[in-house]
């Protein structure tokens, strides 16, 4: 056989041995997941002689020193039954769907862009690293955690892969005054805000779960209520786009 030949065969023999990019990406993310479901809970209200007591709402994800959940604040905009005893709570998801459940309090509220702090008892639980949405880029893989269906299937988040479909300005002028709100009308004062137009199905669910990239970074918040409402006012039927608002506005928050 040629020398020339019998490198090639070599080389090709050697790179069959080693795992391709994609391989090992997958294996990191595999590891990124499991390490994000641990900061993951339910975001709801319990009470105690309700079955079942506690009532998804939402998702959220611990932040900060570990007894603190970022979320929504449309998914805590709720009128507690105070002769039921019903308070707001978080669970945190266990083994075969079981949970436990924490008592919650509203620390932080930006109504604005729908962003809530809660603080909750107990021991810290795992953080989330929260980035920068300044670094997404259109056409880059991200994902978010989350319970996209309440608690049909018992506690357990699951994890939905997307690609940053656009990055688009949150509020959009209206032609007609008519159709302009004063929350509208503070968005679009705020400046050329964007947001992270996802290729992937959040449902209502979903709402106050973290968007992340491959490292587990946070760099934005699912939140379709409140986009929608912004940019698809003026449509009859909104669309099933995806939404999630810049982390920046959590970092705000805690701040």
């Amino acid at each position: 056989m040629h020398p020339s030949r019998r490198r090639v065969l070599q080389i090709l023999a050697a790179a069959a041995l080693v795992p391709s990019s994609p391989a090992a990406n997958a294996a990191d993310i595999v590891d990124t997941i499991a390490k994000v479901k641990a900061s993951i809970v339910g975001v709801g209200t319990f009470v105690p002689s309700r079955a079942p007591a506690f009532e998804v709402r939402g998702t959220g994800f611990v932040v900060g020193n570990g007894t603190l959940v970022a979320t929504n604040a449309h998914v805590i905009a709720v009128t507690l039954d105070t002769e039921k005893r019903e308070t707001l709570a978080i669970a945190i998801p266990g083994d075969n769907g079981s949970a436990t459940v924490r008592a919650a309090r509203v620390v932080g509220r930006g109504t604005d862009f729908d962003v809530a702090v809660l603080a909750i008892d107990g021991a810290p639980l795992p953080a989330m690293t929260l980035g920068s949405a300044s670094s997404v880029r259109e056409g880059q893989t991200v994902y978010f955690t989350g319970f996209p269906i309440g608690a049909a299937l018992g506690m357990v988040p699951a994890t939905h892969r997307a690609l940053v479909a656009a990055l688009a300005p949150l509020a959009l002028p209206q032609a007609n005054a008519a159709r302009l709100d004063p929350k509208l009308v503070r968005r679009l004062a705020s400046g050329n805000v964007r947001v992270i137009q996802l290729d992937g199905t959040a449902y209502p669910g979903n709402s106050g779960s973290p968007v992340y990239d491959g490292d587990g970074v946070v760099v934005g918040v699912v939140n379709s209520t409140l986009v929608k409402g912004t940019r698809e006012a003026a449509l009859s039927q909104p669309s099933g786009i995806s939404y999630a608002v810049p982390v920046e506005f959590l970092l705000e928050l805690l701040r």
